[in-house]
């Protein structure tokens, strides 16, 4: 897998309160496929994670949400938590982000509360997806087909149900971007 991704850069966005490992592991992987994995947020300087019951660890912010353009990364990628989709989908500037990604066919990655904000920016109708078990029905009212996977695939967006999908999720995720663009059906 190493090399895969030469070039390639992606964005994770992420607030205060996402799932540490949501975080940490797909960007662990991404690096070692080699592309540059950037934390986006809406947060100055750092973004605090969330470890399961517990505040996490600090890291920095790699490029500020309102200087960001998706013009500037290949795929994106979205990690969960409550608290952290929940802020996100709140904010304008983020999803104008995400609309922007899926507009241009980049790839998508979502894990766990992380398709709330796919939700927000109204770009789920007609997808096959999964995620955290609380949220399908938030899904559903968005016109998503929600199916209990451990990762599904639907043209380029990628999404998983909880840290446990986190290697299919991760697989699924390099190869998506190792494609490219995507034509949006």
């Amino acid at each position: 897998m190493s090399g895969e991704l030469s070039g390639k850069k992606v964005a994770i966005l992420a607030a205060n309160g996402f799932e540490q490992v949501e975080l940490t592991e797909p960007k662990r992987a991404l690096e070692e496929a080699g592309a540059t994995a950037s934390i986006v947020s809406p947060e100055s300087g750092k973004v605090k994670g969330w470890k399961l019951t517990n505040w996490g660890d600090e890291l920095p912010v790699d490029v500020p949400l309102e200087e960001a353009k998706a013009d500037d990364f290949d795929a994106l990628v979205l990690p969960g938590g409550v608290m952290n989709p929940d802020k996100l989908r709140r904010n304008e500037w983020a999803l104008q982000f995400v609309r922007a990604f899926f507009e241009a066919g980049k790839p998508i990655a979502a894990i766990c509360h992380g398709p709330w904000t796919l939700i927000d920016a109204g770009v789920v109708d007609g997808r096959t997806m999964t995620s955290y078990a609380s949220i399908q029905t938030d899904l559903k009212n968005a016109g998503a087909n929600w199916v209990d996977k451990e990762v599904v695939v639907d043209n380029g967006l990628v999404t998983s149900r909880c840290p446990d999908d986190l290697p299919a999720f991760n697989r699924k995720m390099i190869e998506e971007i190792a494609e490219g663009v995507h034509a949006r059906t």
